[in-house]
């Protein structure tokens, strides 16, 4: 198979021609070589849980060495996938609320968003009147943190939703209880001995993902809006066409926003600046991949390099000066790529430690002077780049990103008749839905998939349901294909959507 037919960015397709001329491998040709996957594995019917197996299913084989059958073996093996991902991603939270609890007037991080703070705070019932607004937000900050390790109760957000919603998760026995608490609770779940049965696993994996929707996803969106600020539209450019020749070029690839808004800050530093022209460059250009791109180009308009397949990709580019990543998302293979240029893999978390990586650990104590360390590092490595052997591809689209709750509120309060006394309505799109003007509201999100040509599922799908007339709300991966494609620009998409959504 021609590995060009394995994407349908055009960026990358330039680049898997210069990776075979440099001699590099990329997720492509480990894609080819690998051929067939295993196929116990793709239909989750090999069990490794316990020291007897591995135990695989099959025709001749119905059952394990412990007798679970089909059933429960693919029921573990989900949940125990449900639990890793709210491990993942929830912990995420965990360090936004650690980073809360950092807050000062003087310090590395401070509160932007008083009134979300305030609000969320008088919801939990956090006292407020006549406080500094540093003691709420310590105090909020450890309210969140007991929702990982509360010994009772369920989660506190549970309330927001509808009454009927809730009623429903509560018949169904899948509210979730503190977040650890439900991870352990698979873990011992479908380990040796224990559940059995396919109904009880699908509950745990539903109770153990409402722990990560429900308390881990909601505390890290609001915890960065009062921290960071909320988004609002901004226009900003997406694809491996952002590098800049002649700068130095830094990409923030990775999920933690406390470490990508100080590397932001920090290649603002006017000495960062001088040092980097007198390397010879005319400036640093900062830009982002995966989740972390998305989040500082929603609040900065910082530049999309790419997406989860392009990690390697950007590299091969040989202009980037320094990948520097947190955690999620991560090719190991980053430090044999980097290896075959000037470029710098810089890891900075203990979670993600990588062999063959730059280790520059980045603690929140000392933020900004890490994120200095961590910038200044890149900024001298320019000198050492190889101008014979850069291409950057000419591919970027526009795009307009930043659509928060609060922003498509705020535009939607500007259609309003002005008659109408509607602040923070979303009368506008009802009235839009309950017409058919609009046909329905659908969520594309999630990673690229090596099994399928990249990006093409994710736009695929995204075009077809703007054609008719459906509005797509886009995160993670799936947002970044839509940019780099020029669904997210305004004049490009109004050509591809229907004639209710395009007016």
């Amino acid at each position: 198979m021609d590995k060009k037919l394995m994407t349908i960015d055009l960026s990358s397709r330039v680049l898997l021609d210069k990776a075979e001329k440099d001699g590099v491998e990329t997720i492509y040709d480990r894609k080819l070589s690998m051929k067939a996957q295993c196929g116990f594995g793709l239909q989750g019917v090999c069990c490794r849980n316990c020291a007897m197996g591995p135990c695989r299913i099959s025709a001749k084989t119905p059952r394990g060495l412990c007798g679970a059958d089909e059933h429960t073996i693919v029921g573990r093996n989900f949940a125990r996938m449900c639990a890793g991902g709210t491990a993942a991603h929830s912990d995420h939270a965990r360090d936004i609320a650690h980073t809360m609890a950092l807050t000062s007037r003087d310090g590395n991080y401070k509160i932007r968003e008083e009134e979300k703070l305030i609000a969320l705070a008088n919801e939990w019932g956090v006292e407020t009147e006549n406080r500094d607004i540093y003691h709420i937000a310590h105090e909020v900050a450890n309210v969140a943190l007991m929702e990982f390790g509360k010994p009772f109760g369920v989660s506190i957000f549970l309330k927001n939703a509808p009454e009927k919603r809730q009623e429903i998760w509560r018949d169904l026995g899948i509210q979730p209880r503190a977040i650890d608490r439900e991870i352990a609770t698979v873990m011992h779940s479908t380990h040796v001995g224990c559940a059995a049965d396919i109904d009880s696993l699908i509950n745990l994996s539903l109770r153990t993902s409402m722990a990560d929707g429900w308390q881990g996803s909601m505390i890290g969106t609001r915890f960065s809006d009062i921290l960071f600020g909320t988004p609002m539209p901004v226009e900003t450019e997406a694809n491996l066409g952002v590098l800049e020749e002649n700068q130095v070029n830094l990409i923030l690839h990775g999920h933690e926003p406390s470490l990508s808004e100080m590397i932001v800050l920090a290649s603002q530093d006017s000495q960062l600046l001088a040092l980097a022209k007198e390397m010879g460059a005319e400036g640093i250009n900062v830009s982002g991949m995966c989740c972390t791109g998305n989040e500082i180009t929603m609040r900065h308009g910082i530049k999309i390099a790419g997406d989860f397949h392009q990690q390697e990709l950007a590299v091969i580019t040989g202009a980037v000066e320094a990948m520097i990543v947190d955690v999620q998302c991560i090719f190991p293979a980053l430090a044999r790529v980097a290896d075959c240029y000037h470029t710098k893999f810089i890891t900075t978390s203990q979670k993600a430690k990588i062999t063959g990586s730059t280790f520059m650990e980045f603690k929140e104590e000392n933020a900004y002077e890490d994120a200095l360390k961590i910038v200044k590092e890149a900024v001298l490595n320019y000198k050492n780049r190889n101008r014979a052997n850069v291409l950057i591809p000419d591919f970027k689209s526009k795009a307009t990103v930043g659509y928060s709750v609060d922003a498509i509120i705020n535009q939607l309060d500007k259609v309003v008749n002005s008659q109408i006394d509607e602040t923070g309505t979303v009368k506008p799109l009802v009235d839009c839905l309950k017409s058919g003007v609009i046909r329905g509201v659908v969520g594309v999100v999630g990673c690229s998939n090596a099994r399928v040509p990249s990006n093409n599922s994710h736009i695929t799908v995204m075009k077809e349901l703007i054609k008719n007339d459906i509005l797509v709300v886009s995160t993670g991966c799936a947002a970044q294909a839509a940019a780099k494609n020029g669904l997210m620009d305004k004049e490009e998409g109004k050509k591809m959507a229907g004639k209710g959504l395009a007016t």
